[in-house]
């Protein structure tokens, strides 16, 4: 049995500089075996653990080279470190999750334009339809009625008053009414 201590999720993440995820992920994938559940604390990871794992604990200061401790005593510098730790754990989360928001957002935007592209052919390809069928709508319309002009006969006055088309003798048709192509007499 190790004479480490056993740290929770929280305190293992500060103590090694990364997010509790982090060594949540890592112990659900096995990589710290000896871990253990208390009722009281939650999930308690070995020192051995971490270190096996390949994480770095973050070592504390030589008493030599840090300046005179405050007047709250030793355990006020362990605080405010844990608290560095945690905070910058916390910053490197929140940057993570900024990318993944912008990665995100920038795939969005991409599918909008692919989208807008495509519904942009659509468009000009039933604009193309519709004018094809109006064309072919202009064509299967009847020609539009044309006067017909009497000719002139000689020693009478002109009178250039439109007559409408007179069926020959023995036609169909009655009188006045021109014949169809579509119509069969």
């Amino acid at each position: 049995m190790s004479t480490r201590p056993m740290l929770t999720q929280r305190e293992a993440a500060a103590a090694c500089g990364v997010s509790r995820t982090t060594i949540r992920r890592r112990r659900e994938a096995g990589d710290l075996p000896n871990a253990v559940q208390d009722e009281v604390r939650g999930w308690l990871i070995p020192v051995d653990d971490l270190l096996a794992a390949g994480l770095r604990l973050h070592a504390p200061a030589d008493p030599d080279k840090t300046a005179p401790s405050s007047p709250a005593g030793p355990d006020a510098d362990v605080d405010q470190e844990h608290d560095a730790v945690a905070l910058r754990a916390e910053l490197e989360d929140l940057r993570h999750e900024h990318a993944l928001a912008v990665a995100a957002a920038e795939h969005g935007r991409q599918l909008a334009e692919a989208e807008a592209k495509h519904l942009r052919a659509q468009l000009a390809a039933r604009a193309d339809h519709i004018a094809d069928l109006q064309r072919t709508l202009q064509a299967l319309m009847p020609a539009p009625e044309r006067p017909v002009l009497q000719p002139s006969v000689p020693g009478q006055a002109q009178n250039n008053e439109p007559v409408p088309a007179s069926p020959g003798p023995g036609s169909g048709p009655a009188a006045g009414e021109r014949r169809r192509w579509w119509r069969r007499s």
